[in-house]
């Protein structure tokens, strides 16, 4: 059954004016009275493109929430292991997180340097390449 076709009463679509062609200007909507005891009507709801302010924000949330997960992962990796060099903390975080996403060395080696500075890792005195775990 066509959507704009038929009697009146029995349209789902309706459209203005009601002329047969249609153009560019012309406005469609749903006929809410339609009631039909052998047809079942699906409309399906199309999304709306999130606006540059909303992705933004959406952006800035997520990349934030990605920061905590990077750092418990880190302390994670290396509660296990007491000390590792940067290398392996980044592969093995890296391998932990891929399943739910792919952190770059430079979002992983941010994370390291705030732990640090928060005093949860050290880097050794006899090679700066290794971190020790001291939470």
């Amino acid at each position: 059954m066509a959507l704009a076709l038929g009697r009146s009463s029995q349209r789902i679509l309706c459209k203005e004016p009601k002329a047969r062609d249609i153009e560019l200007t012309d406005v469609f909507y749903v006929n809410d009275s339609f009631v039909s005891k052998h047809i079942k009507v699906r409309v399906q709801s199309i999304t709306i493109k999130d606006s540059e302010p909303e992705r933004q924000e959406t952006r800035t949330k997520v990349d934030e929430n990605r920061r905590y997960v990077i750092e418990a992962t880190i302390v994670r990796v290396m509660k296990a292991r007491k000390t590792l060099s940067h290398g392996q903390l980044v592969v093995e975080v890296i391998e932990q997180l891929k399943s739910r996403f792919v952190p770059t060395p430079l979002m992983i080696k941010q994370r390291i340097e705030s732990l640090i500075e928060r005093e949860f890792l050290a880097r050794l005195e006899d090679d700066r390449r290794v971190y020790k775990y001291l939470a």
